[in-house]
């Protein structure tokens, strides 16, 4: 029998409803006795997203009005994970889509005529970034990229924060989701920036993770006409460590990190090994089949196999992670005894696996939260995010990053251009690791790899914002295993 989660000897309805879920999850794993080979359906999901996609979402979805740029996100990029292109008739008819929700004072909303939100302008851009192109009727050259830098400017608040929209609440997610769309759109400037890391490590808790926002303080002024200024400390985090919420947190950290030296003096740190130790502790035990999830004493959920375990790249950015090394043996699917051996990951890869095969797979197609929930459209992306976190390594390579800055084109060699050059370089150095790609089950079960900071694909990140910043991407550079080189 698996180990079970320990309890002591009053049961409380928390204690319960987790032994009870245990209980679910293993009859799952009993129904499936062969588990190393576990089979993604993907035709099941894929007709999942295609009934979504053309005849519109069930009745239940109308509460979800407000969002239907991450709606579309989510199909669009379940479609890219799963290896399914879209023919040219739907791909026009969702950039259509999209560019009906852009306000006319900047940003995108969640429905056309719709006030423009952070978190919405994230998901449209990211959709667009899929199934848009250039020139005319594209998307791309119809975004008013100066309109949503002016729009980014109004939201900014002094403590360097930013609120999700006019007149709404600060919130980690939407500071990065604003700063997503400024690294992809070329809108990152200085002042943009200003602050900003700061913020986002006083949402840093006690336990490692991060909290939605953090609460400013700020000196007496004298001039009443003086701004604020934001005191270094206190800060401190409001509410409890939160997977979303840790991932957004980290994940604007490492895009900042190329600029915290134009911090002021203290230069913002986080605790990183204090972020490390709370990520693993997110795992679950072997009853719980090694899904995550998004706080202490909560239960697994399948979106968590993203949003906590996409973070572990995300880690290697900070210097934390294993060594990368050419390996020798070819990509291929590994037998379950194989992986003791070979795998040195902080996170148990092949549990996480397991976990969206056996327990996030709805028989009738998409993915879900566990059983005996219903799958959606949310839990699809995340839980096939996850599955492509667990089977690839995706990590910023130095060699790539010399690569893209020395076939940089400058028009003028100004310290602006030398600014862009570096966000370029940064957010494109990330590679995916030749021959250590693990796939639980059959071959087929492999999705593709995603960008760690995104969440968009290796190939559509380097196409829009190869766009933006007028550059050539370089192709990359193929790695041939040892053991495969042709002799002379």
């Amino acid at each position: 029998m698996p180990r079970r989660t320990p309890t002591d000897a009053f049961p409380t309805a928390t204690s319960i409803l987790q032994g009870e879920t245990e209980d679910v999850l293993q009859a799952c794993a009993a129904s499936t006795p062969d588990r190393a080979n576990a089979t993604l359906n993907k035709n099941a999901h894929l007709q999942f997203l295609v009934r979504n996609l053309v005849q519109g979402f069930p009745a239940r979805y109308v509460s979800q009005d407000a969002s239907q740029p991450w709606l579309m996100f989510w199909t669009l990029q379940s479609f890219s994970l799963l290896q399914v292109g879209m023919d040219p008739t739907n791909k026009q008819r969702a950039i259509d889509t999209i560019m009906a929700w852009q306000h006319p004072d900047g940003g995108f909303g969640g429905g056309p005529g719709q006030t423009a939100h952070v978190l919405a302008t994230y998901a449209s851009v990211c959709s667009l970034a899929i199934v848009g192109r250039p020139g005319p009727g594209g998307g791309w050259d119809q975004i008013d990229r100066e309109k949503i830098y002016k729009w980014f400017m109004t939201l900014k608040q002094p403590d360097g924060s930013f609120v999700v929209s006019h007149d709404a609440e600060v919130d980690v997610r939407g500071i990065y989701c604003l700063l997503a769309v400024a690294n992809l759109l070329n809108l990152v400037t200085p002042e943009l920036l200003a602050g900003t890391a700061a913020f986002i490590a006083s949402c840093q808790t006690y336990e490692g993770g991060f909290a939605s926002a953090s609460h400013p303080y700020f000196a007496a002024q004298p001039d009443e006409d003086a701004p604020p200024q934001c005191l270094p400390h206190p800060r401190p985090a409001l509410g409890e460590a939160h997977g979303g919420y840790t991932f957004c947190g980290l994940a604007s950290w490492v895009m900042l990190l190329p600029f915290l030296d134009a911090e002021p003096a203290p230069r913002p740190t986080i605790d990183a090994r204090r972020l490390l130790r709370w990520l693993v502790q997110m795992q679950g035990v072997d009853a719980e089949l090694g899904g995550f999830r998004g706080r202490t004493n909560k239960l697994v959920d399948g979106c968590y196999s993203w949003w906590v375990g996409g973070e572990f790249a995300l880690l290697e950015a900070l210097g934390i992670g294993r060594v990368h090394k050419p390996q020798p043996e070819p990509e291929e699917a590994m037998d379950a005894d194989e992986w003791d051996e070979v795998d040195d990951s902080l996170f148990n890869r092949k549990a996480l696996q397991e976990y969206v095969l056996l327990a996030g797979q709805h028989s009738a197609g998409g993915l879900r939260d566990k059983p005996p929930k219903n799958p959606d459209a949310y839990h699809t992306l995340y839980c096939l995010s996850g599955l492509s976190a667990a089977q690839h390594r995706v990590f910023p390579s130095p060699s790539r990053k010399s690569e893209l800055r020395a076939a940089w084109k400058s028009k003028e060699d100004t310290a602006e251009d030398k600014f862009r050059k570096t966000v370029f370089a940064e957010a494109l150095c990330w590679t995916e690791e030749e021959g250590t790609s693990k796939v639980i089950g059959p071959a087929s079960n492999r999705v593709n790899a995603t960008h760690p900071v995104f969440n968009l694909t290796i190939t559509h990140t380097e196409g829009i914002m190869g766009h933006f910043y007028g550059q050539t991407v370089p192709k990359h550079s193929i790695r041939v295993p040892a053991k495969n080189q042709e002799k002379p």
